[in-house]
Protein backbone atom coordinates (compact mmCIF):
# COMPACT_ATOMS: atom_id res chain seq x y z
CA UNK A 1 0.00 0.00 0.00
CA UNK A 2 0.91 3.26 -0.89
CA UNK A 3 -0.39 6.15 1.83
CA UNK A 4 0.52 10.00 0.81
CA UNK A 5 -0.37 12.66 3.60
CA UNK A 6 -1.05 16.16 2.34
CA UNK A 7 -1.57 18.64 5.00
CA UNK A 8 -4.22 21.41 3.57
CA UNK A 9 -5.86 24.53 4.64
CA UNK A 10 -6.09 26.64 6.99
CA UNK A 11 -7.12 24.14 9.94
CA UNK A 12 -4.11 21.96 8.36
CA UNK A 13 -6.16 19.42 7.80
CA UNK A 14 -4.91 15.71 6.58
CA UNK A 15 -5.86 14.54 2.99
CA UNK A 16 -4.68 11.34 2.10
CA UNK A 17 -4.15 9.61 -1.37
CA UNK A 18 -4.39 5.65 -0.71
CA UNK A 19 -3.11 3.19 -3.87
CA UNK A 20 -1.72 -0.18 -4.16
CA UNK A 21 2.21 -0.19 -5.34
CA UNK A 22 2.45 -0.31 -8.83
CA UNK A 23 -1.34 0.72 -9.55
CA UNK A 24 -2.95 3.92 -11.38
CA UNK A 25 -5.54 3.94 -9.24
CA UNK A 26 -6.48 5.79 -6.14
CA UNK A 27 -8.70 7.01 -3.50
CA UNK A 28 -8.52 10.00 -1.23
CA UNK A 29 -9.96 10.61 2.27
CA UNK A 30 -11.29 13.68 3.47
CA UNK A 31 -10.35 16.12 0.40
CA UNK A 32 -10.36 19.00 2.89
CA UNK A 33 -8.98 22.07 0.74
CA UNK A 34 -6.56 22.82 -1.95
CA UNK A 35 -8.26 20.88 -4.37
CA UNK A 36 -5.33 22.11 -7.13
CA UNK A 37 -2.58 20.44 -4.77
CA UNK A 38 -4.33 17.66 -4.82
CA UNK A 39 -4.45 17.37 -8.35
CA UNK A 40 -1.38 18.20 -9.00
CA UNK A 41 -0.38 15.23 -6.58
CA UNK A 42 -2.11 13.04 -8.51
CA UNK A 43 -0.75 14.19 -11.96
CA UNK A 44 2.51 13.96 -10.53
CA UNK A 45 2.43 10.37 -9.28
CA UNK A 46 0.08 9.21 -12.31
CA UNK A 47 -2.68 8.05 -10.68
CA UNK A 48 -6.38 8.69 -11.30
CA UNK A 49 -9.23 9.06 -8.67
CA UNK A 50 -11.45 6.48 -8.36
CA UNK A 51 -13.30 7.38 -5.09
CA UNK A 52 -13.14 9.92 -2.69
CA UNK A 53 -13.82 9.14 1.30
CA UNK A 54 -15.87 11.27 3.45
CA UNK A 55 -15.01 10.25 7.21
CA UNK A 56 -17.27 13.74 8.40
CA UNK A 57 -18.54 16.55 7.08
CA UNK A 58 -16.85 19.35 9.18
CA UNK A 59 -15.89 22.06 6.60
CA UNK A 60 -12.27 21.81 7.21
CA UNK A 61 -12.44 17.88 5.89
CA UNK A 62 -15.01 18.49 2.88
CA UNK A 63 -13.94 21.85 1.45
CA UNK A 64 -12.75 20.39 -1.85
CA UNK A 65 -14.65 17.27 -2.16
CA UNK A 66 -16.70 19.36 -5.11
CA UNK A 67 -13.72 20.48 -7.13
CA UNK A 68 -12.00 17.05 -7.11
CA UNK A 69 -15.00 15.38 -8.41
CA UNK A 70 -15.78 18.19 -11.16
CA UNK A 71 -11.61 17.74 -12.25
CA UNK A 72 -11.69 13.83 -12.40
CA UNK A 73 -15.69 11.94 -11.81
CA UNK A 74 -14.58 10.49 -8.69
CA UNK A 75 -17.93 9.50 -6.95
CA UNK A 76 -18.08 10.40 -3.12
CA UNK A 77 -19.01 8.13 -0.17
CA UNK A 78 -20.01 10.24 2.85
CA UNK A 79 -21.66 9.19 6.12
CA UNK A 80 -25.57 8.75 5.96
CA UNK A 81 -26.13 10.49 9.00
CA UNK A 82 -23.93 13.67 7.75
CA UNK A 83 -25.23 14.08 3.57
CA UNK A 84 -27.36 16.83 4.19
CA UNK A 85 -24.53 18.65 5.80
CA UNK A 86 -22.27 17.45 2.81
CA UNK A 87 -25.02 18.71 0.26
CA UNK A 88 -25.24 22.14 2.08
CA UNK A 89 -22.52 22.96 4.29
CA UNK A 90 -23.14 26.39 4.32
CA UNK A 91 -26.57 25.77 6.03
CA UNK A 92 -24.74 24.70 9.79
CA UNK A 93 -21.24 25.93 8.94
CA UNK A 94 -20.96 29.56 10.03
CA UNK A 95 -17.72 30.14 10.97
CA UNK A 96 -16.16 33.54 10.81
CA UNK A 97 -13.11 34.11 8.52
CA UNK A 98 -14.34 30.59 7.12
CA UNK A 99 -16.50 29.56 3.82
CA UNK A 100 -18.78 30.07 1.85
CA UNK A 101 -18.29 25.93 0.95
CA UNK A 102 -19.37 24.27 -1.74
CA UNK A 103 -21.80 21.50 -1.08
CA UNK A 104 -22.11 18.26 -3.50
CA UNK A 105 -24.53 15.35 -3.39
CA UNK A 106 -22.61 12.02 -2.76
CA UNK A 107 -23.56 9.43 -4.92
CA UNK A 108 -22.84 6.41 -1.73
CA UNK A 109 -24.32 6.87 2.06
CA UNK A 110 -21.61 4.74 3.73
CA UNK A 111 -22.77 3.01 7.85
CA UNK A 112 -20.96 0.80 10.16
CA UNK A 113 -20.43 -2.48 8.60
CA UNK A 114 -20.35 -1.28 5.17
CA UNK A 115 -17.59 -2.66 2.70
CA UNK A 116 -16.19 -0.17 -0.21
CA UNK A 117 -14.50 -1.32 -2.54
CA UNK A 118 -12.26 1.08 -4.75
CA UNK A 119 -8.99 1.03 -6.25
CA UNK A 120 -7.80 -2.88 -5.21
CA UNK A 121 -8.89 -2.69 -1.59
CA UNK A 122 -11.80 -3.06 0.26
CA UNK A 123 -12.08 -0.05 2.81
CA UNK A 124 -14.21 -1.48 5.97
CA UNK A 125 -16.51 0.87 7.47
CA UNK A 126 -16.64 1.54 11.28
CA UNK A 127 -18.79 3.63 13.28
CA UNK A 128 -17.13 6.55 14.97
CA UNK A 129 -19.38 8.75 16.28
CA UNK A 130 -18.60 11.39 19.53
CA UNK A 131 -16.48 14.05 17.49
CA UNK A 132 -19.36 14.77 14.80
CA UNK A 133 -22.90 12.11 14.92
CA UNK A 134 -22.58 9.86 12.17
CA UNK A 135 -18.16 10.14 11.78
CA UNK A 136 -16.94 6.54 10.36
CA UNK A 137 -13.71 5.30 10.43
CA UNK A 138 -12.35 3.42 7.17
CA UNK A 139 -10.21 0.46 7.80
CA UNK A 140 -7.72 -1.31 6.11
CA UNK A 141 -7.37 -4.56 8.61
CA UNK A 142 -5.23 -6.48 6.06
CA UNK A 143 -2.62 -3.20 5.22
CA UNK A 144 -2.79 -2.35 9.33
CA UNK A 145 -4.47 0.86 8.87
CA UNK A 146 -7.22 3.17 9.68
CA UNK A 147 -7.95 6.25 8.37
CA UNK A 148 -9.90 7.60 11.55
CA UNK A 149 -10.59 11.36 10.91
CA UNK A 150 -10.86 13.43 14.19
CA UNK A 151 -11.57 10.30 16.59
CA UNK A 152 -8.06 9.78 17.74
CA UNK A 153 -5.06 11.49 17.47
CA UNK A 154 -1.11 11.45 18.82
CA UNK A 155 -1.54 12.43 22.28
CA UNK A 156 -5.31 13.79 21.88
CA UNK A 157 -8.50 13.08 20.87
CA UNK A 158 -11.15 14.67 18.60
CA UNK A 159 -12.73 18.24 20.15
CA UNK A 160 -16.60 17.54 21.66
CA UNK A 161 -17.49 21.04 22.07
CA UNK A 162 -19.50 21.49 18.66
CA UNK A 163 -23.14 21.15 17.99
CA UNK A 164 -23.77 17.28 17.67
CA UNK A 165 -20.51 16.17 19.61
CA UNK A 166 -20.71 13.71 22.24
CA UNK A 167 -17.74 13.38 24.60
CA UNK A 168 -18.67 9.98 26.02
CA UNK A 169 -20.10 8.42 22.54
CA UNK A 170 -16.27 9.48 21.08
CA UNK A 171 -14.25 7.68 24.04
CA UNK A 172 -16.45 4.94 23.26
CA UNK A 173 -15.30 5.26 19.89
CA UNK A 174 -11.72 4.73 20.23
CA UNK A 175 -12.45 1.90 22.86
CA UNK A 176 -14.00 0.01 19.96
CA UNK A 177 -10.90 0.26 17.78
CA UNK A 178 -8.38 -0.49 20.08
CA UNK A 179 -10.66 -3.76 20.93
CA UNK A 180 -11.21 -4.15 16.91
CA UNK A 181 -7.44 -3.72 15.76
CA UNK A 182 -4.50 -4.64 16.93
CA UNK A 183 -1.65 -1.99 18.67
CA UNK A 184 0.62 -2.00 15.58
CA UNK A 185 -2.20 -0.67 13.51
CA UNK A 186 -1.14 2.75 11.87
CA UNK A 187 -3.75 5.49 12.55
CA UNK A 188 -3.92 8.01 9.77
CA UNK A 189 -5.43 10.68 11.38
CA UNK A 190 -7.08 13.84 10.40
CA UNK A 191 -4.84 16.34 11.97
CA UNK A 192 -0.99 15.72 13.17
CA UNK A 193 1.29 13.29 12.60
CA UNK A 194 -0.09 9.58 11.94
CA UNK A 195 0.82 7.54 15.30
CA UNK A 196 -0.03 3.64 15.74
CA UNK A 197 -2.78 2.07 18.36
CA UNK A 198 -0.14 0.89 20.15
CA UNK A 199 1.47 4.08 20.98
CA UNK A 200 -1.64 6.07 21.91
CA UNK A 201 -2.85 3.30 24.41
CA UNK A 202 0.79 3.67 25.93
CA UNK A 203 1.03 7.75 26.05
CA UNK A 204 -2.32 9.40 25.36
CA UNK A 205 -3.70 10.66 28.45
CA UNK A 206 -6.90 10.03 27.21
CA UNK A 207 -6.23 6.58 26.54
CA UNK A 208 -4.84 5.59 29.81
CA UNK A 209 -7.55 7.42 31.82
CA UNK A 210 -10.55 5.48 29.43
CA UNK A 211 -8.77 2.60 30.26
CA UNK A 212 -8.30 2.69 33.72
CA UNK A 213 -11.76 4.67 34.60
CA UNK A 214 -13.93 4.04 31.28
CA UNK A 215 -14.32 8.11 30.91
CA UNK A 216 -11.34 9.06 28.94
CA UNK A 217 -12.36 12.97 30.72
Amino acid sequence: MDVRMYTVGMIQENAFLVSQEGSDEAVVVDPGAEAPKLLAALKEHGLTLKGILVTHTHFDHIGAVADLHDATGAEVWCPAGEADTLRDPNAVMRWQGFGPFRGYDPEHLVRGGDVVSLAGFDFQVVSTPGHSPDHVTYALPDEGAIFSGDVLFQGSVGRTDLPGCDHGRLMRSIKDLLDRFDDATTVCPGHMAPTTLGQERRTNPFVLDLLANGTGA
